[in-house]
Order: structure tokens, then sequence, then C-alpha cells
């Protein structure tokens, strides 16, 4: 049978927790509308990973009262993230050198920007929907969480895995990756501790709100997987590697790896 830490070795030996769009985005930095369209996509994924739609009450269904606190700590501790990270994507698109924003709070008009920017570099990639702004990939993994709002049996065991996918990657993969990019690599000139990277001095760090994340979902899973639903919390697991993976994969290459731009 699948352990939960043969599950974790599972994610942090797929591809995508070590991804060179990291790497390719830290050796920018990209022109303003890169990292523009770069933020929408990123940015409408993430926002698609907060809800919790019926997953918790799907839980107590089947009896796991304990786990479904722990998810909805999870989900009360993401609500309002979306400005946030909104906020902070407008403070990097200034920081490329292009003060397109006077008001980095104004998160309807950063939004609206960074949906344009996509627009422009990427709504010849098939699959682009133009009304959302989204990529194909974007869409299938967004996908991945709307399975949240389905509250079947089945579904909900897979939903469990999908949810240790994301934590894990998130903490120990997404958050420092965009770290190394956003602030170590000094393209941008700007600091952990500025009221504009407050998303990420949230989510960065032991006492950050990712590694609560990882260790709710961890006592999760652990807690209730055995022989009859390992297989399923495995599904849930890969759906989400990779569809993730699937995503940076077209980001990387029709942004940062073949499509890097000086600073404007």
């Amino acid at each position: 049978m699948t352990t939960t830490d043969m599950l974790i070795d599972r994610i942090k030996t797929h591809r995508v927790f070590a991804h060179p769009l990291y790497d390719h985005w830290a050796a920018g930095p990209p022109s303003a509308e890169v990292s523009g369209a770069l933020f929408h996509q990123v940015q409408s994924f993430c926002a698609s990973t907060r809800p919790g739609g019926e997953f918790p009450t799907a839980l107590r269904d089947l009896g796991w009262d304990e786990q479904a606190v722990l998810i909805e700590e999870i989900v009360d501790s993401e609500s309002g993230h979306g400005p946030e990270l909104a906020t902070m994507a407008g403070h990097i698109v200034n920081r490329t050198g292009a003060q397109v924003f006077d008001d980095v709070y104004d998160t309807e008009r950063v939004e609206a920007w960074l949906k344009t920017s996509s627009d422009r570099l990427l709504a010849n990639l098939p699959g682009y929907d133009r009304e959302t702004g989204l990529t194909a990939q974007a869409k299938a993994a967004i996908a991945v969480f709307r399975r949240r709002f389905s509250a079947d049996a089945e579904t909900t065991v897979r939903n469990l895995g999908t949810a240790l996918a994301l934590e894990i990657i998130s903490n120990q993969s997404l958050i420092p990756g965009e770290k190394r990019a956003l602030i170590d690599s000094g393209h941008y000139k700007t600091e952990l501790d500025e009221p504009e990277m407050h998303y990420m001095a949230e989510h960065w760090g032991d006492a950050g709100a990712e590694q609560q994340h990882e260790a709710n979902v961890i006592r999760a899973v652990s807690t209730v997987m055995d022989a009859s639903n390992s297989e399923q919390i495995e599904q849930g697991v890969e759906d989400f590697l990779d569809s993730l993976c699937a995503l940076w994969d077209v980001l990387d290459a029709a942004l940062l790896s073949s499509g890097l731009q000086p600073a404007e």
C-alpha cells in the first residue's frame, strides 16, 4: 500500500518540484508586460486553490471530522489573499523599470492590466481563452480544484491527495521559487518587509502560512489513508502535479526561457 511518506517522496521528486521556470524568472528581470502575463496566469491559478467548496462538508459526510477541521483552517487562512497577491504583482511590475501603476492597491486595475498583458503575449497559444485570459494549461490546472465543489466520496478522497500535493509544492517549491526570483535575485530591488510584499512575507518561512498548511494536510491524509483509498489519494496527487507542470512548461517556454526580454 502507498504510504504518506511515499506520496511526499513522489511529490518532491516530480519534475514540477524543481521546475526551471523559477531559475529563468530569477535570471531576468522580465519586462513589465512579461511579468504581467506571468502573474495573470499564476494569480488565476492560485485563486482557484483557495475556496473550500463542498470539500470540508464532504469530509464530514465520510466521518472525517478532524480532517474537515484541518482543511477548514487552511481555507480560512487563505481568505482575502487575492488582493494581496495583486498588490505584490503590481509592485513587481513597477519595479521592472516601467511605472505602470500609481496605486498598486487598486486590485481591479492591477488585475485588468495583468490580463491585458496576457492577452497580448499569450493569445496565440492553442486553446487560449480570451474571455478569462487563461491558457489551456491554466484552465486544466484550475479544473482540478473545481472538483472541490463536488461532494461524492470518490472525488473527496482524490481531493485529499490534491490538497497534499498543493501544500507541499506551495511551501517547498512555489513560494521559495518566487522568493528567489522576486527578492533574492535583486532584480526588482525589493525586500520581504516592504508592505507591498506582504503576500510573500505571509507565506514564506518556518512561521509562514504554508508551513502550517503543509502540516495540516499531512496529518489529514496520514490519519485516513489505508488500502481502501490510497490509490484514489495517489491519483489526486498526480492530477495536481501533472497539471501544474504543464502550466509551468508553457509559461516558461512562452515567456521566459524562449521569451525573456530586457527590462523596459
